[in-house]
């Protein structure tokens, strides 16, 4: 990695710290979600932004959180996140995912992990590989940034579990195909499991 390359990643990283400190404190239930969560779980550093879940009830108590640490926060027009920027760098807050809320049980599964110098709760392999999948549409739909990540997580997760909570999507279930005709599954995963998530 170039060195601006590690500058970027530190600089992430100083940010998912102050942001997971400051939600921690202000009592703040969440998990890492993202390139920063499969970064704590062996991936490469593949690091844009800090995305954690965290649910709807809990959006004010977030953002009054980080604006007091000095974060600026924004209001998107969408509405299954929230947004809050240290110095240019995005932290998103993530209340749902492919129209499901975060739910309590879903961050009740994040197990805690150290990503930079603090140890946060970061989704579980298979949530966090079921709420990449989830969102794949037509209008975005890249499995070349997904397959590297999912490559390093791959023997920590539940691949009957995501086949079955994704059968719907033609998008997750030509991932999953792609998958295995890489090899990076070693046989067709056959879908089981409780489909509803999270």
């Amino acid at each position: 990695m170039s060195s601006h390359g590690h500058e970027v990643t530190d600089a992430i990283l100083d940010t998912l710290t102050r942001a997971s400190s400051a939600l921690k404190d202000a009592g703040v239930k969440y998990a890492l979600a993202g390139g920063c969560a499969a970064y704590a779980r062996g991936a490469a550093p593949s690091l844009h932004d800090v995305d954690f879940v965290l649910s709807e009830d809990d959006v004010p108590a977030a953002l009054e959180a980080l604006r007091a640490i000095g974060f600026k926060t924004a209001k998107p027009p969408e509405d299954w996140l929230v947004k809050a920027y240290d110095d240019g760098r995005l932290v998103d807050l993530i209340f749902r995912v492919s129209d499901s809320p975060v739910t309590d049980e879903l961050l009740s599964r994040a197990e805690p992990m150290k990503a930079a110098s603090v140890i946060v709760p970061v989704l579980e392999a298979t949530d966090l590989v079921i709420s990449w999948l989830m969102p794949l549409s037509e209008h975005a739909c890249d499995y070349g940034a997904l397959l590297s990540q999912v490559r390093a997580l791959r023997e920590q997760v539940n691949w009957p579990r995501v086949a079955a909570v994704t059968a719907d999507s033609p998008y997750a279930t030509t991932f999953l195909t792609l998958l295995e005709r890489l090899a990076v599954l070693e046989s067709p995963v056959k879908p089981s499991g409780d489909p509803r998530w999270p």
